[in-house]
């Protein structure tokens, strides 16, 4: 879910091809999600293998990443760890929201409304701990480094661009702007001819970027205040005030300078935890400088023992994702090292 910031955030759209030779910091979960969403049958059950098992994540995880990296992106995918105990409740809410879905789900499946279906099933995705092993391995398969968060991973992801080991942070959210990332990519993943919900209509989806110091200059404000917008609207740490959107929290926040001074005013009483709590986890996350990111050949064989002998992937469908990571390895070589980190 993350903040939502998007009616207050300027966005430039690029074309997929000029990130190429750029190293990108992935929100892994975020991600995995999307696939679980997108990646479904007519009826919204999810792609799964002869025995039942849930195989959505994976393909999106390997012919997506395959596309990225054909062009010559460098992709990091960073999972997240244990999450702070003040998102328990965002938790319990997005669990109680995906079994309602599921019920829904199955009502208009059996009502035969197919369409409804798929909006339900498409909401009732769940990512288990054993499907986010099963994405890691699938990495190492390709070559591909990954990066175990000790906390949010969109924290460490805008760690990692801090740093200058990665060109930019890669979310649907805009949390990586308050976790400090420079810069945020969006739409990454999904970038391409999209349907819309409900509509037999089609949209080209195309990356977006956003930088957090030309972003900051534009509303006039710090980033300290750009957290304090995103508490006053909400968070996955609190749940904001109610009736207060982006564009009143800014209005807010320019008014009285901070949060604290916000907190002073009849507002203060409407706050369901302390909000000084919520802006330390932003501006103090939990991150670890324990990381090794290595490109490494991608593996033909062990993907293929993996995928098609594994999970029943289609050996021709597979070969091809092989033959784009192998273009992409390519592609690196001839590229100037300091592109990576330049």
């Amino acid at each position: 879910m993350g903040v939502q910031l998007g009616d207050i955030v300027s966005k430039q759209k690029i074309e997929l091809e000029r990130l190429r030779g750029q190293v990108i910091a992935i929100d892994a979960m975020n991600s995995l999600y999307q696939f679980l969403s997108i990646i479904r049958q007519r009826d919204g059950m999810p792609l799964k293998d002869s025995r039942g098992r849930i195989t959505s994540h994976l393909s999106g995880l390997f012919y997506r990443t395959a596309n990225l990296i054909e062009i010559g992106i460098r992709p990091v995918y960073v999972f997240d760890g244990e999450p702070p105990k003040l998102k328990g409740k965002t938790i319990e809410q997005r669990r109680a929201l995906r079994e309602e879905a599921a019920e829904e789900w199955s009502a208009a499946l059996k009502a035969g409304m197919l369409g409804e279906a798929k909006k339900f099933a498409q909401r009732a995705g769940r990512l288990s701990e054993q499907m986010v092993e099963q994405a890691k391995t699938l990495l190492d398969c390709m070559g591909l480094p990954w990066v175990q968060a000790p906390g949010e991973g969109e924290a460490q992801a805008a760690y990692l661009v801090q740093r200058g080991d990665a060109w930019a942070a890669a979310s649907q959210d805009f949390d990586s702007l308050l976790f400090g990332a420079p810069t945020l990519v969006r739409n990454l993943t999904i970038t391409g001819r999209r349907k819309l919900p409900g509509k037999d209509m089609y949209i080209r989806v195309s990356p977006e970027v956003i930088k957090l110091q030309a972003l900051l200059r534009e509303l006039k404000i710090t980033r300290e205040q750009l957290v304090d917008i995103g508490i006053l609207v909400g968070t996955d740490f609190n749940e904001g005030i109610k009736g207060i959107g982006p564009k009143k929290a800014l209005e807010l926040v320019r008014m009285y300078g901070s949060i604290e001074k916000i907190m002073k005013t009849e507002l203060g009483e409407k706050f369901e935890v302390d909000p000084l709590d919520v802006r330390d986890i932003f501006l103090k996350p939990k991150v670890s400088s324990k990381y090794e990111l290595k490109w490494h050949d991608p593996d033909p064989k062990r993907i293929e023992r993996f995928l098609c002998e594994e999970y029943d992937f289609s050996e021709p469908r597979v070969q091809t994702g092989i033959e784009k990571l192998l273009k992409g390895r390519r592609e690196r070589e001839q590229v100037p090292l300091e592109k990576w980190f330049g």
